[in-house]
């Protein structure tokens, strides 16, 4: 299925927002997630399905000045 992941294109072959988090490497990270420009709270995740041309946001905080 063909997602839009923080603005780039891209192929997955996962069906919920929580597996496509570990996928991208962010399994255990403090993360912020949106669906489509909607929230999505990390207890959520594992159960928010993910669609064809979905609009997903995957922001975590970075350290540094």
């Amino acid at each position: 299925m063909k997602i839009v992941l923080n603005g780039e294109p891209i192929e997955i072959n996962v069906t919920t927002l929580g597996e496509l988090c570990s996928i991208e490497g962010y399994g255990g990270a403090k993360i912020a997630t949106a669906v489509n420009g909607e929230f999505v709270a990390e207890r959520t995740r594992a159960a928010t399905r993910l669609s064809e041309a979905d609009r997903v946001e995957i922001v975590a905080p970075r350290q540094g000045g």
